[in-house]
């Protein structure tokens, strides 16, 4: 019996992807749940990122594993929050020397038009964009206290970080996300 070159390759890509999972696996997931509310939903995005890795074609081409793999990672956790999590937001404003940006006006807002659903959608597409932007220990305070309603005292249990720092963050975020949404809110109300 003769192994065809096809399949040593298989054999081959089999012992790559398993070294990678070996290698980072545990890391990964402490990663991913240090980011979503249960055990299962980290074990559901670990999933995911592993088959994202198996439908990779060329192992080689990509140029830092360690990278993808967490990029892949993010991506997942931020689609879990915008297909679970906006309801958590509801109870929510934020509050400034400017005045209050109310999320929950726009999230309650009386949705009787097509239009009114469809700006809702665009809404939140928005936010976790905007989210997406900002630097990542702000994106992270933000997830962590408003998405996960952790006190900043529990963030600074498991970061390590200062609560002012946390606060700090968070309120750049959140003027960040004021800014970025500010227009589709007024749109919203016109």
């Amino acid at each position: 019996m003769t192994i065809t070159m096809s399949e040593k390759m298989a054999e081959e890509r089999e012992r790559n992807i398993s070294g990678v999972v070996n290698e980072y696996g545990n890391r990964l997931f402490r990663f991913i749940r240090g980011r979503v509310p249960t055990n299962a939903d980290a074990e559901d995005i670990i999933q995911e990122v592993w088959y994202q890795l198996s439908r990779v074609v060329e192992l080689d081409s990509i140029e830092q594993i360690s990278g993808w793999l967490y990029r892949v990672a993010r991506n997942r956790i931020t689609d879990n929050y915008r297909k679970q999590k906006p309801d958590l937001l509801l109870d929510k404003e934020f509050e400034d020397e400017e005045g209050t940006f109310d999320f929950k006006a726009i999230l309650t807002a009386d949705t009787t038009s097509p239009e009114d659903e469809n700006l809702k959608e665009i809404f939140w597409e928005e936010l976790f964009t905007a989210l997406d932007e900002l630097p990542e220990n702000q994106r992270n305070v933000f997830i962590w206290n408003e998405l996960e309603d952790e006190t900043f005292q529990e963030i600074s249990d498991r970061t390590g970080e200062n609560i002012k720092t946390l606060i700090s963050r968070k309120r750049y975020a959140v003027q960040h996300l004021r800014k970025r949404l500010e227009a589709l809110y007024q749109e919203f109300f016109e």
